[in-house]
């Protein structure tokens, strides 16, 4: 019984597609940061700026 538990587990999280939204969002937000540091080159390193800050965080989030 406990093996027919798993397996149904296993194939609802396989199932599961609820995140791939946030994933899509998030990169299409960097391809246009990307694409508006290569045709503003002022934007370019306040772009830098806040990637660096969200990269850190994850970092930090990450590490507890």
């Amino acid at each position: 019984m406990k093996n027919l538990k798993n397996i149904l587990m296993q194939f609802f999280i396989v199932q599961d597609t609820k995140g791939h939204d946030l994933i899509e969002y998030a990169l299409m937000a960097g391809f246009v940061a990307v694409a508006a540091g290569a045709i503003m080159p002022n934007v370019s390193s306040n772009i830098s700026v806040i990637f660096s800050k969200v990269g850190s965080s994850m970092s930090d989030d990450a590490a507890s």
